[in-house]
């Protein structure tokens, strides 16, 4: 079929959004809207002794100021992961007593212009008692730091552990060789290209009504109404538009959303509050964050024995949502890889600092994962003189051991990852690096290679999802779907899914999402699952379809019927009834509302292999991605080109993370890199001159599709490879992310200097 599964067609949204008519959540405007602006704490840590409002509320256009006394009736922002031990840090909407990090709200104005909201928000006199503050895991973790929570001692909130500590702690004790790293992932903004904005409406008929930018609209639905506004959920209507980039940031609820709510239904006028740059370093929820003391143990024969991993997780000041369970139960459970590892340990704490809240970013726990192993593996092969791709296929699962339980709570079930391996290795020309290397010494230049081995958990978490399949009276057919497209092409992909089942033209399906009044059930977009889960939807509703099609058909036609290529076609004669037959003869009658929900829901195994090299000029420090290649195993590709976009996006952000990106607070919690004059996002001539792509799949047995997910592997596999790309420029000395050029000019001059000596 053509633009069936399997291929590349353009993808459907294109046309929109390049003309300019995509609609983001500040392009939805009401008639009478009014702008609200949120004033923030400029403190780190500090106490609010009181708040003057009475200067800012006889500026002009301003019609009302709330703070947290308005709204005390409100819940706090939740955290929703439950670990044994674990302290809770309620954020509340608006901080009352307490502010405990920059950007944290105190007040919210609301203004006839956003110019005239933001005059009055700066003259919002708060008096703040300054405290002491932590700026980083070390200050938070000092003997005699300040407590940022009384019931958190030592600034702890729970201390998660996985495998066997005594199992481990023997191996490492009688190995031949043990391999150790102290690692620092650094704290990363999201950047999206589009900030975070919000609208609230509200009617006596209708209630509330929030217009946002967010990747599901579903479950930001339930936990708003239930949890922070507490009213009835019929009461509330959540919609999103088109998103400009989501990565994990755009899940999770702010305090913006509630706030504009609550001002609609108080002044009966539409009340949108869009944020700006400064807004998104300071308030946005960061990601990676983490410190690992980590050891590898190794026998004679290059065999891997143990892994011991040992991480400080900084949570920021409130824990997010998620944000426990990304080195813990995302992350945690697969810090050994795809390798056979017979004891593995982790031991994670969950640390408060006086920071933004740190929450999922694209990978959520899996990059540093991935990134802990394979720096490891790379540091032991050159400790131990062994090639780096012969340490890997050496201890790599084989396909005759799978399934197999890794000890830590997952079992991978099907991959063939010492072929894959192979695979990237000969696309990667290895045996020709030694003399691409030998080319570039000759300029002047330093080079190395690495490889990333990556596999991650994906599926987001959630055990269904659910579309819903409409007939209109044009022909068009509508499915809604629970998850939410930030960029990735689901109108393209789930159209695919759904035209090939019902034998239908693509054009002729129109995918829609983000109303919970189109559908109020769904789990989002997240952790790679929409088309393992929402594909597997779309499916359980076609064959629906198709059922019904068949019971309508043999009534219309009077005999059995067969159906093919979009057709019901009665046995023996040429009579055929189409999908717009059926559907105009009976109205509403083919309409289908499908659950995918398997009775063993299982995670999805996306693996594979990325291979970096590098070139310094250590003159400059300035790094230079020569060559890059990936082999990568994701299943069935529903549509190929629309995978290698979202790998090559991927990449992009874990080379921002390895080279570029940092977020940094001072020693009295003040963000330094509060703009984009202070923080570095990659651009172009950043990137890897060309991105060598194949795909080497192995189906799910566990999903209708055969899918894994493709959407955070760029970034899982991109950080490892390229970091011990530089790491083997450098002659094995250990820099840690994000290897700049300044931090690399040292290294460099260092290095001459001792050769010199």
């Amino acid at each position: 079929m053509k633009f069936g599964v399997g291929q590349s067609p353009r993808r459907m949204e294109d046309e929109r959004l390049l003309t300019g008519r995509g609609r983001y959540t500040d392009d939805f405007q009401p008639e009478g809207t009014v702008y609200g602006v949120t004033v923030r704490s400029p403190y780190g840590h500090a106490r609010i002794a009181g708040i003057d409002t009475a200067e800012a509320r006889a500026m002009p256009g301003v019609l009302a100021i709330y703070t947290a006394e308005d709204i005390a009736h409100y819940g706090p922002i939740p955290c929703l992961v439950t670990l044994p031990g674990r302290i809770d840090t309620p954020r509340p909407v608006l901080a009352k007593d307490t502010v405990r990090f920059v950007g944290d709200a105190v007040a919210f104005v609301v203004a006839e212009t956003r110019a005239e909201a933001r005059a009055a928000a700066e003259a919002v006199a708060v008096d703040y008692e300054d405290l002491p503050a932590v700026g980083s895991l070390d200050a938070a973790l000092a003997p005699g730091a300040p407590a940022i929570w009384p019931d958190a001692p030592g600034n702890t909130v729970f201390d998660w552990h996985a495998g066997d500590a005594d199992a481990v702690q023997a191996a490492l004790a009688s190995a031949a060789h043990v391999t150790r790293l102290r690692l620092v992932q650094n704290r990363i903004a999201p950047t999206s290209m589009e900030v975070r904005a919000a609208l609230g409406e509200w009617s006596d008929e209708n209630g509330l009504t929030l217009t946002v930018g967010s990747q599901g609209v579903a479950s930001m639905h339930g936990d708003l109404s239930r949890r922070i506004l507490k009213c009835p959920p019929d009461r509330l209507r959540v919609i999103t538009g088109d998103v400009g980039g989501g990565f994990g940031m755009k899940v999770f609820l702010y305090p913006e959303y509630a706030l504009v709510l609550h001002a609609a239904e108080r002044l009966q006028r539409p009340v949108k509050w869009t944020g700006d740059r400064s807004d998104a370093f300071q308030t946005d929820s960061h990601g990676r964050a983490v410190v690992s003391e980590a050891a590898l143990a190794l026998d004679g024969d290059g065999n891997i024995l143990a892994l011991a991993v040992e991480s400080w997780s900084d949570l920021g000041a409130y824990q997010a949502q998620f944000g426990p369970a990304i080195q813990t139960m995302a992350g945690g459970r697969i810090i050994g890889g795809v390798y056979r590892i017979p004891a593995m340990h982790n031991h994670v704490h969950g640390v408060i600092t006086n920071t933004a809240p740190v929450d999922a970013y694209r990978g959520a726990g899996r990059p540093e994962a991935t990134y802990l192993v394979e720096r490891l593996i790379e540091t032991a092969a050159r400790e131990t003189g062994r090639d780096a791709g012969d340490l890997r296929r050496r201890n790599l699962l084989r396909p005759d051991e799978l399934p197999h339980a890794n000890g830590l709570g997952l079992d991978f079930d099907v991959g063939d990852f010492p072929a894959l391996l192979d695979a990237a290795l000969e696309n990667a020309d290895w045996n020709g690096f030694p003399a691409r290397r030998a080319a570039a010494e000759a300029r002047g230049r330093r080079y190395g290679r690495g490889i990333g081995y990556y596999v991650e958990i994906a599926g987001g978490g959630a055990t269904e999802e659910f579309a819903d399949v409409r007939f209109l009276a044009d022909g068009t057919i509508e499915a809604a779907v629970g998850t939410q497209s930030n960029g990735q092409g689901h109108e393209t992909s789930y159209a695919q899914v759904l035209a090939e089942r019902l034998g239908v033209p693509m054009e002729q399906v129109k995918i829609v999402q983000g109303d919970t009044a189109r559908l109020e059930v769904g789990y989002g977009t997240g952790g790679s699952r929409s088309m393992v889960w929402g594909g597997g939807a779309i499916i359980e509703a076609a064959a629906s379809i198709i059922e019904k099609g068949r019971h309508l058909a043999r009534a219309d036609l009077g005999e059995d019927v067969d159906f093919d290529d979009g057709l019901f076609r009665a046995r023996g004669s040429n009579r055929t009834l189409s999908w717009p037959e059926l559907s105009m003869s009976h109205p509403q009658a083919l309409d289908t509302r499908a659950r995918y929900a398997p009775e063993a829901p299982r995670p999805t195994f996306p693996n594979g292999c990325h291979i970096a090299e590098v070139e310094i000029d250590p003159e400059t420090g300035r790094v230079q991605v020569a060559r890059y290649s990936i082999v990568d195993d994701f299943g069935t590709l529903v549509n190929p080109r629309l995978v290698e976009g979202q790998v090559h996006g991927g990449i992009a952000q874990g080379l921002g993370q390895a080279l570029l990106e940092n977020v940094v607070y001072d020693d009295s919690a003040q963000l330094l890199t509060g703009s984009f004059m202070d923080y570095g996002i990659p651009r172009a001539d950043d990137m890897p001159r060309d991105i060598i792509f194949h795909s080497r799949p192995v189906p799910n047995p566990n999903n209708p599709l055969g899918a894994k997910g493709c959407g955070e592997a760029g970034t899982i596999g991109a950080m490892p490879s390229i970091m011990n790309a530089i790491v083997d420029a450098l002659g094995g000395t250990h820099v840690d992310m994000p290897a700049t050029p300044e931090t690399l000019w040292r290294v460099c001059r260092a290095l001459g200097e001792k050769a010199a000596a």
